[in-house]
This record gives C-alpha cells, sequence and structure tokens, in this order.
C-alpha cells in the first residue's frame, strides 16, 4: 500500500479500495487487550481458533496488568465498560474503542482490528490508520468540507446514492474527533454507517462502524456507543 501524508483538500489517494465483504480469518493480537464489561471470561466456541483468542486475551490480560506498556492507558482500563460491551485497547498502535460484546474478532483487509456479529457479518466495527504530517483533525479543514470529500470521494462507489445523515465534533483529553453518519445506497445493496476519525501519533485513524440500512433504525443507538468510543492514546 502506497502511503502519503494528508493535504487539505484531498481525495483519499492511500487508501485502495476494499471489499465491503469481510474476510473470514480470525485476527492475532498481540499486545492489545480485549475487556468485557463484567470479567475477562469468554464464552465456549466451538471453532477452535476463538477458543485460542479467548485464552489469548486472557493470557493478555495477566501478563499486561504487570507490564509498564500499559500506564499510558492505565486511566481507560479504569473507566467502567458500558453493560453489554467490551473495550479493545491497542497500546502499540495508540487507540482504543467499545464493541457489543458477543461480537467476535476477525481478520477485515487491510485493516489493523475489527469485531463482527456473529450473525450479520455486514454489522461490523473496523479501524485502520496511515501516516500523516498533520497534527490535528482540525489540519484537515472544517468538519463539512471533511465529510463530503470523505465520503463522496472515498467511501460511495460510482453507483452508490450519498446521504449524509449527521457530522458531530467533539474533544476528548485535549484530542479533536470528527463523527458522521451517512447513508449509501445503490440498486441491490444499502448500508448506513457512522464513522469516526481522529489524528494522533502522525496517523490519521478511522473506525467504521456499519450495518444494513433495512437494520439501522434497531441498531443504530447500539452502533453509537462504538463510534463515540473511539479515543487515540498517546504512544
Amino acid at each position: 500500500m502506497a502511503m502519503s501524508s494528508l493535504s487539505l483538500n484531498w481525495v483519499p489517494p492511500t487508501f485502495p479500495k476494499k471489499s465491503n465483504v469481510p474476510q473470514s480469518n480470525e485476527l492475532a493480537r498481540p499486545n492489545s487487550l480485549s475487556l468485557q464489561n463484567n470479567s475477562a471470561t469468554c464464552p465456549k466456541e466451538t471453532i477452535s481458533n476463538e477458543e485460542n483468542n479467548c485464552k489469548r486475551r486472557q493470557l493478555l490480560l495477566g501478563v499486561g496488568a504487570l507490564t509498564a506498556n500499559l500506564l499510558p492507558a492505565a486511566s481507560l482500563l479504569a473507566e467502567e465498560i458500558p453493560p453489554n460491551y467490551s473495550s479493545f485497547v491497542d497500546i502499540p498502535d495508540g487507540y482504543s474503542y467499545y464493541y457489543p460484546s458477543d461480537w467476535r474478532e476477525f481478520d477485515f483487509r487491510g485493516h489493523d482490528s475489527a469485531f463482527k456479529d456473529r450473525f450479520l457479518q455486514l454489522q461490523n466495527v473496523r479501524v485502520r490508520f496511515i501516516p500523516t504530517d498533520k497534527k490535528d483533525i482540525h489540519d484537515m479543514g472544517p468538519i463539512n468540507e471533511v465529510v463530503y470529500n470523505l465520503v463522496n470521494h472515498y467511501y460511495a462507489a460510482p453507483n452508490q446514492f450519498v446521504d449524509i445523515l449527521d457530522m458531530q465534533e467533539r474533544t476528548t483529553d485535549g484530542k479533536n474527533y470528527y463523527t458522521f453518519e451517512y447513508a449509501l445506497a445503490s440498486q441491490n445493496f444499502a448500508s448506513t454507517s457512522f464513522t469516526t476519525i481522529a489524528i494522533g501519533n502522525g496517523r490519521f485513524y478511522t473506525l467504521v462502524v456499519a450495518a444494513l440500512e433495512r437494520r439501522w433504525k434497531r441498531v443504530r443507538n447500539k452502533l453509537k456507543v462504538v463510534a463515540d468510543s473511539f479515543r487515540v492514546l498517546d504512544i
């Protein structure tokens, strides 16, 4: 993948288009933690890869509590996780977010981490990042310009209709975030998503959490928690 810095008026050239169909391989995520609301225990699974992932996350939790590299996220780990959510914390890559605790980790090509609904693969969250020389999301431009460029020139395929539904800006722990809601529709397929973007650690981070349009009203509030939970950690 060719990497480049972001400029103010840009059509993101560094992200090749990705398939909307997630890959099914389970991820190996060393140096990251997936913590549930009540404990670090995992449900029984019939797939051996998921059992291995579960044991790995338990081991990471036990070892991580004793390692110094968890200190930058100590305050995050101390926060109460919302009911029915788990917390994913990636210390080396500098980010964290919540995801529904009944979702499972999987490999979404070109992304650093991803979780999906056990039965609805297109209902998922994924995160990736690219290098940038920008210091803050405001360096990219006003939220309306940035969102319009991203949705129309990157997220939407040429045959899709775009409907930008909402844009929000927030500041958490001194870092600025843009979160926006938008629908993409073609003749045979329609989806709605939240995307949260932020800049930190010399990286442009993108979190996308999506569902099929016909389910959006039922799951919107649930997925908004995921979008609003995204945080960039100092590394």
